[in-house]
């Protein structure tokens, strides 16, 4: 389950993106990690300064760098590179890259979304850069869990093992799944027993979801995860429900060029092949039936080893409405 073409995915985007961390390091600054500025919703005592909270919380800082012990921090808002949190009477920025949770393979607006869920959350974090003449601090919330935080026990996770994790990010090949300091995957073809166009028709990014651990590479980090396989296969048994010659209601849940697809229960769908739409001809079976029509039709073949049903429209008839 884990050979390289399954990850190759995944890893696509990662190994695309610039380390801001170490782009910083080198000597160029990273495009989106903004200026420190002074946080005006920082508590103060009446006696501070701006200066002298800024200059404790610089000192602070200095600690933290030096001994990598992990601090708190809160998530005030974000930009397309990272997270923007308060530290003292600072701002400081923790790249995307540096999240546990990184938000890669996304569409932008899925990324900003991502990155939004995280506003008000109080996060540990490892000071990795200071730039004082620059007003820079730089922070790492994926340090504390590569040295020695994880809430997750990855090298005893087994093969079969149930596992709760939340969703935290989709992209067009599944779905990130946060196990607590470790990320898995769970791939579209196991989201559902049923045809899945794109992972947002399943889950959502916050969900929280039990699910079975397929494979797992501690030495990679990668954890491979199913949500369907926890329930009931519906191509079980379906041929002892469904025969050649019944009539069945079914929902049409996507029309292509060569047919329509009609869903019969969750996760089992029959296809009507535009031979078997109408009498007559048309000129594409848009023409004949649309997403969300309910329809009346017969089952033509039933092969659960190959999981195909054969459906026709022909004798029924569509409902007038539709879902």
């Amino acid at each position: 389950m884990l050979d390289d073409g399954y990850w190759e995915s995944l890893l696509r985007d990662a190994e695309r993106e610039i380390d801001p961390v170490r782009q910083a390091g080198e000597g160029s600054r990273p495009d989106d990690a903004p200026p420190l500025r002074f946080n005006p919703a920082a508590p103060r005592r009446w006696d501070d300064s701006d200066d002298g909270d800024s200059e404790e919380d610089w000192r602070r800082a200095e600690v933290g760098l030096a001994n990598g012990e992990p601090v708190q921090v809160k998530v005030t808002g974000y930009n397309r590179g990272g997270l923007l949190v308060e530290f003292g009477a600072l701002q400081g920025f923790v790249p995307a890259s540096h999240l546990v949770t990184a938000p890669a393979g996304q569409t932008p607006q899925q990324r900003a979304a991502a990155l939004a869920a995280h506003i008000g959350e109080l996060m540990s974090v490892k000071v990795v850069e200071i730039q004082r003449d620059r007003c820079r601090l730089i922070l790492s919330e994926r340090l504390t869990r590569e040295n020695g935080h994880n809430d997750f026990d990855l090298g005893a996770l087994e093969l079969g093992a149930v596992v709760w994790g939340q969703v935290t990010s989709l992209c067009p090949f599944g779905a990130f799944v946060d196990l607590g300091g470790f990320e898995g995957l769970i791939h579209i073809s196991e989201l559902s027993w049923g045809r899945v166009g794109s992972p947002a028709e399943v889950v959502q990014p916050g969900a929280r979801l039990e699910l079975l651990v397929l494979g797992v590479n501690p030495e990679a980090g990668k954890v491979a995860l199913s949500l369907k396989r926890l329930r009931p296969d519906p191509w079980l048994g379906v041929g002892e429900r469904y025969a050649p010659g019944q009539v069945v209601e079914a929902l049409i849940t996507n029309v292509v060029n060569f047919g329509a697809f009609a869903r019969l229960e969750e996760g089992l769908e029959g296809l009507i092949h535009v031979s078997e739409l109408a009498e007559g001809t048309f000129t594409h079976p848009r023409n004949v039936v649309a997403e969300g029509d309910l329809v009346r039709a017969q089952v033509l073949q039933v092969d659960g080893e190959k999981r195909r049903i054969a459906l026709t429209l022909r004798g029924g008839e569509t409902s007038q409405g539709s879902l």
